[in-house]
């Protein structure tokens, strides 16, 4: 699947998910700009990657974001393709023992991101009469998620945005996608498992095992495997493809 001189915006791109979906569109011959709130690990890609560009950007502050879409689009030349992957696990606690200003800042990663990169893509996707949108939900917007209310409303969140963004933008020709990942190797999904067994009591291997076999697959996916559906849903390909909700989780049976 080529992707020859699409011009690629990726926000929290600087290692995981967003990292490798970086390279594969690179890859494919794609232009791509990204950015990360992580200074030393957005500096580690660029050193990386020679053709690839970024900035830092705390996609949960709107004018960060603005920042980001002008200096990202005047490198590109355009945009034909948004990936809003940023996001963080927030807290893991029962409802009660949630703080109101720790649920906001969940949420303002995970959904007012999405929502801030969306407002300034679709005017220019929409101009141009073409382009795609991927929002990252999980597949905690797909179920229930105990212990995890912010991120799980987040996330369930994203499904409705991207439904609607799809409405609006499908008449001119505008694809808009959620991809609901599962349990994804990495660093991240580490902090996760650490966070849930300390709350429960439980070992970090119970935690993980039962993650495991949660899926019928019987394993945790990659961050490869979400960037080949990414490639594919923004390719000719994925031309027709468009207000869905495309897990990559090995069939998660129960969360």
């Amino acid at each position: 699947m080529t992707h020859a001189n699409q011009r690629v915006l990726i926000t929290a791109a600087a290692a995981g998910i967003g990292l490798a979906m970086s390279e594969a569109f690179l890859a494919a011959g794609a232009r791509v700009f990204i950015c990360d709130v992580h200074a030393g690990a957005l500096q580690a890609a660029l050193d990386a990657h020679p053709t690839l560009g970024g900035m830092v950007c705390d996609v949960s502050d709107e004018e960060q974001v603005a920042d980001f879409f002008a200096k990202g689009t005047a490198t590109l030349g355009g945009l034909d393709i948004l990936v809003s992957n940023a996001g963080v696990a927030g807290p893991t606690a029962n409802v009660e023992d949630i703080s109101f200003a720790d649920w906001r800042s969940c949420l303002a990663v995970n959904l007012d991101s999405a929502f801030l990169c969306a407002r300034l893509a679709a005017p220019m996707l929409r101009a141009q009469g073409s382009g795609s949108i991927i929002n990252m939900s999980s597949t905690a917007g797909l179920f229930g998620f105990p212990r995890r209310a912010p991120y799980a409303s987040a996330k369930w969140a994203i499904r409705g945005l991207t439904r609607t963004l799809a409405q609006e933008l499908g008449p001119a020709g505008v694809r808009v996608n959620c991809i609901c990942p599962g349990s994804v190797s990495g660093e991240r999904m580490d902090r996760v498992i650490a966070a849930e067994a300390e709350k429960t009591g439980r070992s970090e291997a119970a935690v993980r095992q039962d993650m495991t076999v949660a899926a019928s697959l019987k394993t945790f996916i990659t961050p490869q495997d979400i960037a080949n559906l990414a490639l594919f849903i923004t390719s000719d390909a994925g031309a027709r493809i468009s207000g869905q909700e495309l897990a990559v989780d090995g069939h998660t049976e129960t969360l």
